[in-house]
């Protein structure tokens, strides 16, 4: 079926989920993946979730029963991350399904890069969410168009909304050797972050070639082929730069 014979509002495209995660928010998480993505990251490794129209129809009901068999190991410490692609392309089936979970006392956490426009239907979501884990692409505006196809306009001013509203954020950065390692670029994004008022973390996430093999599935090139994986002294390194542990 097509989106014109949905409700939005009460289904989603769904690329995959993972149970029992621990690397997307506090304590174990039921991390649910969204398809869809507007963005063209050239180190993306889940490649597959770009086509909004790949992934199956899952029904909120569906999906918020499934989340329930697991209530005894996500909470009270743990709870929901909804990821992606781009999970805010698909923000009524989120808003839906938050408002369901927020009932049954979960956590909530979104994913995201922050690359949409403040529109009333966002703010409502961002209101209900416990967590944003924001995906900070570049601090650079025309190396980020290079990077990942758009601007950073939007994201920078999606964590300033965030900021000023008192929603907790995890800044994540993607350290690519050659693209956002630069020390200028560091220490431009650690002023953003520091102009910031509620980043609880902030995680250096190491580049790594893994999902490869997803482009050449899908009989494309690589963009980042050549790229050398980023390293624990790259980590340090960017770590220092940033002054966090």
């Amino acid at each position: 079926m097509n989106n014109e014979e949905k409700d939005l509002r009460y289904y989603a495209k769904v690329h995959s989920v993972e149970s029992l995660g621990t690397v997307d928010g506090p304590g174990i998480r039921f991390v649910l993946f969204l398809q869809g993505c507007h963005l063209e990251c050239k180190y993306c490794h889940n490649r597959d979730t770009w086509d909004i129209n790949s992934g199956s129809y899952q029904s909120l009901d569906e999906i918020f029963d499934k989340i329930m068999r697991y209530k005894n190991y996500i909470y009270p410490r743990g709870g929901v991350t909804i990821s992606g692609g781009e999970p805010l392309l698909q923000h009524k089936f989120i808003f839906e399904l938050f408002t369901k979970l927020k009932k049954e006392n979960i956590h909530t956490c979104i994913d995201t890069s922050g690359m949409v426009a403040l529109t009333d239907d966002i703010k409502k979501l961002i209101n209900i969410t416990d967590l944003f884990l924001l995906d900070i692409k570049h601090i650079d505006d025309e190396k980020c168009k290079d990077l990942v196809g758009k601007s950073n306009k939007l994201e920078l001013n999606f964590a300033r909304y965030l900021s000023d509203n008192n929603i907790p954020i995890w800044i994540r950065q993607v350290l690519v050797p050659g693209y956002t390692d630069d020390e200028q670029d560091l220490l431009k994004l650690k002023d953003f972050i520091n102009s910031l008022k509620t980043v609880e973390r902030v995680e250096i996430l190491p580049y790594h070639s893994v999902g490869e093999f997803k482009w050449k599935e899908l009989g494309l090139t690589y963009p980042l082929e050549g790229v050398r994986q980023a390293d624990n002294n790259d980590v340090k390194r960017a770590k220092e730069i940033l002054g966090i542990n």
